[in-house]
């Protein structure tokens, strides 16, 4: 299993994620793209994802309402602003306690002898978020969302196999 490395550049603004997956570029774009796989892996492993709406094109939205184990609801939603299918998806990300602390991700895809190297970028709007999200936990929070989509690019594989 391949380790998640998390980058981040405060005078950037930004904070990258990158991990190699074993599996095809267009799958991994799928599990990113289909509603009913992002609720499996976008999520910690204290929260279960109980809405995932999505509208993968530019101008599209998307929302996602998560449940924790103590029954608190957490609301994101954002905008996709570019979509190149299997290579890019840029998109915004709001915390809907949170109004006005707007995120901007990039997501790339690139494939590399049969593997694909996925790399999400999130600039933030000032150090005061940024910092904020380092706080909350984002480091293990989007490790444990890059395993689950680990997990699930194997069984999705062993399926189709």
């Amino acid at each position: 299993m391949e380790n998640t490395n998390f980058t981040i550049e405060r005078k950037k603004l930004e904070i990258t994620l990158t991990r190699v997956f074993d599996a095809p570029r267009e799958l991994l774009y799928k599990v990113f793209t289909d509603p009913r796989h992002k609720a499996v892996w976008w999520r910690c492993n204290t929260v279960t994802n109980i809405l995932v709406q999505m509208d993968v094109r530019p101008g599209g939205v998307w929302r996602i309402i998560q449940k924790g184990e103590d029954g608190k609801e957490y609301a994101f939603h954002g905008e996709y602003l570019e979509v190149i299918p299997w290579e890019k998806i840029v998109n915004t990300s709001e915390y809907e306690d949170m109004p006005g602390h707007v995120i901007t991700e990039t997501a790339t895809f690139i494939e590399q002898e049969g593997k694909t190297k996925l790399t999400i970028t999130s600039l933030f709007q000032n150090i005061e978020d940024l910092e904020g999200m380092v706080k909350a936990g984002m480091e293990s929070g989007s490790t444990e969302s890059m395993e689950h989509i680990e997990e699930l690019l194997i069984t999705l594989q062993t399926i189709t196999i």
